[in-house]
């Protein structure tokens, strides 16, 4: 849940509801679908579904599919919601925030809190009846995670925030790989490692982009409080761990020589990007020719092709 995609509108332009307060219909229900952040849900499925190939050796139930997708979007959308409720005073200070719906009064906060806890309800439901209760937990886990311990404690307070708030935008694995088996493995904890790892220099090169909004709320992401040289260290630190712990699925037996060579090949081009982006950094390199978003670019490609490979290479052993 801690995963990001850069919103594509004008910065520091927001929309009002027109005057006397009218909202009209087909808007609200745009707002009411924004605060579940759908773009970054779709980075989370995609984690999700090709976990459930890797769990079931082949193609699972697609009606399994079905419900473990629709209740994960349910479950990330209510945290999603929560978080927009908790953040919504610095939301209307940062640019890249300023058009969410409780900043533009499109929602109102009482209604952003009731449909968060509501989604948060029926998707917990929702997995409990229609795949199991041990996705039902992972799933209540992951949000209550990303709301309390992210949103709530670390956010503000560490710049280890996205490190460890990272965890919530972990948990898709094992909810893909419980949703088959009822059970953990540790191909699933493999998984999750790659995306704990994986997180942080996702992360990292966005924040440097936007390092001025998140210091005008007072949020410490670590391109507030630190150079770019220490930034794009850590990059290259988490990179390097991230594509070891992709290739531990092999040895191990989960997964055959197309996984390995997909593995190889875009966590090669990774560490090829963020090396890159340490020699730049490293020169004093700023501002546009920095160039850090083609790493964030790079990342979720990278992600995409990685769990592809994961759902493809049953079929080719």
């Amino acid at each position: 849940m801690c995963v990001t995609a850069v919103e594509s509108r004008p910065a520091g332009v927001a929309l009002t509801p027109s005057p006397g307060g009218h909202r009209p219909f087909g808007a609200r229900v745009k707002a009411f679908v924004a605060l579940t952040k759908p773009r970054i849900i779709e980075l989370l499925l995609i984690t999700t579904v090709p976990v459930m190939f890797l769990a079931a050796q082949g193609v699972p139930d697609l009606w399994l599919v079905l419900a473990t997708t629709v209740g994960g979007y349910l479950s990330a959308g209510g945290a999603n919601a929560l978080n927009m409720y908790i953040d919504r005073d610095i939301d209307a200070l940062m640019d890249r925030t300023s058009q969410r719906p409780l900043v533009t009064g499109m929602v109102s906060p009482r209604e952003c809190l009731a449909f968060g806890f509501a989604l948060a309800a029926i998707s917990t439901v929702w997995f409990g009846l229609l795949v199991n209760w041990l996705s039902a937990a992972l799933s209540l886990g992951a949000l209550l995670f990303y709301v309390v311990v992210y949103t709530m404690l670390l956010k503000r307070r560490t710049s280890q925030n996205i490190v460890w708030g990272g965890i919530a935008g972990c948990m898709p694995v094992l909810i893909g790989w419980s949703a088959v088996t009822n059970s953990m493995s540790w191909a699933a904890v493999i998984l999750f490692a790659v995306i704990f790892f994986w997180t942080p220099p996702h992360y990292w090169p966005l924040s440097m982009k936007v390092k001025d909004d998140y210091a005008r709320v007072g949020v410490p992401m670590l391109p507030v409080i630190a150079s770019n040289r220490v930034v794009a260290r850590q990059i290259v630190i988490y990179s390097w761990v991230m594509v070891a712990v992709s290739l531990l699925l092999t040895p191990l037996g989960y997964t055959g020589w197309f996984y390995t060579v997909v593995a190889l090949l875009t966590g090669g081009f990774w560490l090829w990007e963020a090396h890159g982006l340490q020699n730049r950094a490293k020169s004093g390199v700023t501002g546009a020719k920095l160039k850090e978003m083609r790493l964030f670019h790079w990342s979720i490609t990278y992600v995409s092709l990685l769990f592809v490979a994961v759902a493809v290479d049953p079929f080719l052993r």
